[in-house]
C-alpha cells in the first residue's frame, strides 16, 4: 500500500482528495493536516511514502514545510499543490527537494498517476510548465555547473538531456537506442556525478547549465 498524508488549508478540498486517493485499491491516507506545521509532524511520525502538500497554507507555509520534510524525512516524497500563477513558489518548492507538482484544477486520474509515480521514485514533470519555470528563474551557468556538467560522458549527457525533457526511463532507451536497463544506469551515474537527489534536481541543473533552454528540444 502507498501512504499517503494529505495537507490543505481548506477543509473540502482536503476531504476531497483524502476521499479520492483512500478510494484507491493500493493507497491508504495516513493523516491530514490542515497547516504547515501539523504536516511536518504527521510526516515526522507517520513516515508516509507521499505528501501531497498545498503550497498555501498557515504557519511556515507548504514550501518550508517541504524543505523540512526532505530534509528530515527524505523516504516521504512531497507533491506540491499549487495554482499556476505562483511560478516562483513553484520554482522554489522545487528546489527544496519536491519530487514535482500539480496544478489544483488537475484531473482526479492525474492526482493518482502523480501519487503512484513518485511513490515509486519517478519525478512528476510536466515539460513545459517545468521549463517555463526554470527559464524565468534560474541564473546563467556558473563554474560549478560547467565542471559538473564536463564530468558527465557524451551519452551521460544525452540521457540527461532527455530526461529534462520529461521523459521516462522507456522513452529515454527509445529515443537513444538503448535498453531501459542501460538507462537507469546511465541516469543513476548521473546523479550520482552532479550531486543531485532526484530527477527533478537534475532537470534543474539541466537547465541552470544551460545544457537545455526554455522552448528548445
Amino acid at each position: 500500500m502507498i501512504r499517503v498524508v494529505v495537507a490543505d488549508d481548506q477543509a473540502v478540498v482536503r476531504a476531497g482528495i483524502a476521499a479520492m486517493v483512500g478510494a484507491e485499491p493500493d493507497m491508504t491516507v495516513v493523516g491530514q493536516a490542515g497547516d504547515s506545521e501539523t504536516a511536518v509532524d504527521l510526516v515526522a511520525s507517520l513516515r508516509p511514502d507521499v505528501a501531497l502538500m498545498d503550497i498555501r497554507m498557515p504557519g511556515a507555509g507548504g514550501l518550508a514545510a517541504t524543505g523540512r520534510i526532505t530534509a528530515d524525512v527524505p523516504s516521504t516524497r512531497v507533491v506540491v499543490l499549487t495554482t499556476f500563477d505562483l511560478d516562483e513558489y513553484v520554482f522554489a518548492a522545487l528546489r527544496a527537494g519536491a519530487a514535482g507538482f500539480l496544478l489544483k484544477d488537475a484531473d482526479p486520474e492525474r492526482v493518482i498517476d502523480a501519487v503512484r509515480l513518485v511513490a515509486r521514485g519517478d519525478a512528476l514533470l510536466d515539460p513545459a510548465v517545468t521549463g517555463r519555470l526554470i527559464g524565468r528563474f534560474a541564473g546563467g551557468p556558473g563554474p560549478s555547473e560547467a565542471e559538473r556538467l564536463a564530468a558527465l560522458t557524451p551519452r551521460e549527457t544525452e540521457v540527461l538531456h532527455q530526461v529534462a525533457r520529461g521523459l521516462t526511463n522507456v522513452e529515454v532507451a527509445a529515443a537513444l537506442g538503448i535498453s531501459p536497463a542501460t538507462v537507469k544506469d546511465h541516469v543513476a551515474a548521473v546523479l550520482g556525478k552532479l550531486a543531485v537527489r532526484d530527477r527533478v534536481q537534475a532537470t534543474i541543473f539541466a537547465y541552470e547549465s544551460g545544457l537545455i533552454r526554455p522552448g528548445i528540444r
